[in-house]
């Protein structure tokens, strides 16, 4: 599933192709996506690419009539190609360009989404609720140190919750925790400010040095000029169950929480 540095890096792949380009048509082929894909996406048609954006793991293209958000959910990708391309099967939605390049949205399990905003402020549904974006200053060791008091949810069920902060997915929260040598299951409220201020740093090193190579290749994913993201060479230990602990040589260990496959060292974390 793309996470928050494939969308992000996503969104820096087609800015440079979008951005004062004229939408002169929007082609959708198959509108039952995770949702029916809207017909007042056509109101577009005609309009400049104001901006790209990105809130959580929402593409957002701006527009002066209102804002198209895009979710790549669980198998969903974009490219930029030439015109005129033929589609393949799974090939659903294609923006179509002044400039003769196309954004082109391939999603095999149909779980991502094309959607309408109309230009009456940035509040539609999907993006209420959600808490900062980790990369910015809103997101500090104060800020998680004060949502945790009294939580006795895992930390690692904690930290990938939308409305505490956006994007820490499965992998990064992984790597995040074990950088920090916070065990996953420790209750988010026995957290020390101390804790928090060395987790906070690590979640923003960890996605931070995603973006920077491109993304994670696990299985689907692919940046928008088709070339594939790199990160996944640098995991430390998600996925690495069975392995020797980078660390101290310990075999990592696994657990679900939360219905999501955790991996940890059982010494290094507490």
């Amino acid at each position: 599933m793309p996470e928050l540095p494939e969308v992000e890096v996503s969104r820096m792949g087609i800015k440079p192709h979008a951005k004062g380009q004229t939408v002169t048509k929007i082609e959708v082929r198959q509108p039952k996506l995770r949702w029916l894909v809207p017909e007042e996406l056509h109101d577009m048609e005609g309009q400049v690419i104001r901006g790209v954006k990105r809130r959580a793991k929402y593409l957002i293209l701006e527009t002066d009539v209102g804002y198209a958000l895009v979710h790549l959910g669980m198998s969903g990708s974009l490219r930029v190609i030439p015109e005129g391309s033929p589609p393949a099967k799974h090939d659903h939605v294609d923006l179509h360009l002044s400039s003769g390049e196309m954004i082109r949205y391939n999603d095999p399990r149909r779980f991502g989404a094309w959607l309408w905003q109309p230009n009456d402020g940035l509040d539609h549904p999907v993006l209420g609720k959600l808490g900062p974006e980790p990369l910015t200053d809103d997101f500090t060791a104060e800020y998680l140190f004060e949502r945790s008091r009294n939580k006795r949810t895992p930390i690692k069920q904690f930290i990938m919750d939308n409305a505490v902060v956006v994007g820490v997915g499965n992998i990064y929260a992984n790597e995040s925790l074990f950088m920090s040598r916070i065990h996953p299951k420790r209750q988010a409220g026995q957290l020390s400010l101390e804790d928090a201020h060395r987790f906070v740093a690590d979640i923003k090193s960890v996605l931070a040095t995603a973006i920077e190579q491109g993304g994670t290749t696990l299985k689907d994913f692919k940046q928008a000029d088709g070339k594939p993201g790199y990160f996944a060479q640098e995991l430390q230990v998600y996925g690495n169950q069975g392995k020797p602990c980078p660390a101290c040589g310990t075999e990592l260990e696994s657990v679900k929480i939360g219905q999501r496959n955790t991996v940890f060292c059982p010494d290094c974390q507490i």
